[in-house]
């Protein structure tokens, strides 16, 4: 238990660290473009909206600028994907897999799986946005679909790679194939199960910032519009601001994730090791 704990305040300590890091620097940026250095105009993205008025209080200004709206809103979008994308790619997962399925269930199965992944979410957005009209609806529907068939895909390649024991027990019991993924896969999988899942929303958030600009809304529907009005400054500031975002998903992603893997604590690259080299920690533990 003890030795639980102490992995779990390793990788917490490692979070806090990175995420102060890099607010650090992006803060840093803003300072020195912000007259310091440089009076750049792209930060505007950052203040209050004049209409409507903004309410919060001074120091939650920030949360009534288009970037923060924007953004808040590709999280939801992707949140809401990747939950359903989730539900339905299980299914598909498990009916894909050769080891559970013959041949006549998992060829039709697998072809629907490639038949959503064919296809980038952007080009699904853009298919969505002509059938149910502009906004987030759209975009949710779309990278549900990309969801479904690259979630799927990782799903039925990791449920064939599971060991073969616990398979061939269920079969000598006599379970039916629901039971046998109900009961037995699906428990036997399930770090590598939310592993993908987490892996996915991060990549959703990423995804989620582009197909905003066919208006699928998202933090892109304001790139488009200052891309139209030829506002350079203020799509870079969006783009620095997409990557920070990005970075600090990365960031959490990577500290739930070890939870679910089985991932050695010494092949991880850590801030200790950045500032302490490997054969200084050797001499000193000696």
């Amino acid at each position: 238990m003890a030795k639980i704990l102490a992995k779990i305040d390793s990788e917490l300590r490692e979070l806090i660290v990175s995420v102060a890091v890099l607010l650090l620097t992006f803060r840093i940026l803003l300072e020195l473009t912000s007259g310091i250095v440089w009076d750049w105009n792209g930060w505007s993205v950052i203040e209050p909206q004049s209409y409507p008025p903004c309410e919060a209080n001074r120091f939650l200004q920030f949360t009534c600028s288009t970037a923060w709206i924007g953004m808040i809103e590709t999280i939801k979008i992707a949140i809401l994907a990747t939950f359903f994308g989730m539900i339905l790619s299980l299914p598909m997962g498990l009916l894909s897999s050769r080891n559970l399925f013959p041949q006549y269930i998992t060829y039709p199965s697998r072809a629907v799986v490639s038949a959503c992944r064919s296809l980038p979410s952007l080009i699904w957005a853009i298919i969505f946005v002509i059938l149910v009209g502009l906004g987030p609806t759209a975009g949710i529907m779309a990278m549900t679909i990309y969801t479904v068939g690259y979630l799927g895909k990782m799903q039925y390649e990791a449920i064939e790679g599971m060991n073969s024991a616990p398979l061939e027990a269920a079969n000598a019991m006599g379970l039916t194939k629901a039971e046998l993924s109900l009961w037995v896969v699906i428990p036997e999988m399930a770090n590598h199960l939310i592993a993908q899942m987490i892996f996915m929303f991060e990549y959703n958030v990423r995804s989620g910032t582009v197909i905003g600009i066919v208006g699928a809304g998202g933090i892109g529907y304001y790139i488009n519009l200052y891309l139209k009005f030829l506002q350079y400054e203020k799509v870079g500031a969006y783009l620095l601001i997409i990557f920070l975002v990005v970075m600090l998903i990365d960031l959490v992603s990577i500290y739930l994730r070890s939870f679910f893997t089985d991932e050695s604590e010494n092949s991880k690259p850590t801030w200790t090791g950045v500032f302490l080299p490997q054969y200084e920690k050797t001499i000193l533990s000696e």
